[in-house]
């Protein structure tokens, strides 16, 4: 499975984004996905997570409230729209895949990870 994350850019805090990630060259629909972040700095963390059928999500107390995790199977695609934006939550956001029920905590063993895509939030 080829994971390709896209949407990040520079927005001002308040502001939203909207980042996808589309998975070619597997079944989907198999995997629980993840958005994961990495500031500068700092080690790498879990955002959000969804099970294969939509049925369960899980956010990170940071994001709990402001960022929404959603997939569509049809499309072979994860989002995260992310609201109230904040200076902290500049960092480069990645797209995770694992087939195990979905984890409301950091994995240590995403079996395909996206190439990141940056987000900037300037105050």
């Amino acid at each position: 499975v080829q994971l390709q994350a896209s949407g990040g850019g520079l927005a001002q805090a308040g502001g939203s984004l909207r980042l996808s990630c589309a998975a070619s060259g597997g079944t989907f629909s198999s995997y629980a996905m993840y958005w994961l972040r990495q500031a500068p700095g700092k080690e790498r963390e879990f955002v959000a997570g969804i099970s294969q059928s939509d049925i369960t999500r899980y956010y990170s107390d940071s994001v709990k409230g402001r960022f929404t995790i959603s997939r569509d199977n049809a499309k072979n695609t994860v989002y995260l729209q992310m609201n109230s934006l904040k200076p902290e939550d500049t960092a480069v956001y990645y797209c995770a895949a694992h087939p195990a029920p979905v984890s409301s905590t950091m994995r240590r063993d995403y079996t395909y990870w996206g190439q990141g895509t940056q987000v900037t939030v300037s105050s």
